[in-house]
């Protein structure tokens, strides 16, 4: 999870993550932190090539963000379906992004797009030894 800064230059931040919580999350780990250029760049890397890209790398660097771990089962699907759909009117209502997003751009909240991508951006932010599926699994005697 990343709150994005329109939604923490709102302070946005509590009303989100009591949505979290209503829907049955476990926060591991919360960080507010300003993404640099070079940061926002790597992450979003996906994108280079889109015309949107370097509207993307300024908005993400234009304040702090707060960057999250969060658990339950089917994590990254339930997550999605929370926030709803990238563009805020086409969010279904009682989503977050349908009730509290500005913009396209702006549009409060960014989730994973696959439990793969979900991993890749755990470690990220928290570091190689942050996450990994692999040893989630493991630990529940999971192959």
């Amino acid at each position: 999870m990343i709150m994005k800064p329109d939604a923490v230059k709102r302070q946005d931040m509590g009303y989100i993550l009591s949505r979290v919580e209503s829907a049955g999350f476990t926060v591991r780990r919360l960080e507010m932190k300003q993404l640099t250029e070079k940061e926002a760049q790597e992450f979003y890397k996906v994108h280079a090539e889109r015309p949107f890209f370097g509207s993307l790398v300024s908005f993400m660097t234009s304040g702090p963000v707060v960057v999250g771990w969060l658990e339950r089962d089917n994590a990254v699907e339930s997550w999605r379906q929370l926030i709803g759909a990238t563009n805020p009117a086409e969010a279904a209502v009682g989503t977050i992004r349908a009730d509290i997003a500005e913009s396209l751009e702006a549009n409060s909240a960014h989730g994973s797009d696959s439990d793969e991508n979900a991993e890749i951006e755990l470690n990220f932010f928290f570091g190689s030894k942050g996450f990994s599926f692999q040893r989630l699994f493991k630990s529940f005697g999971v192959k």
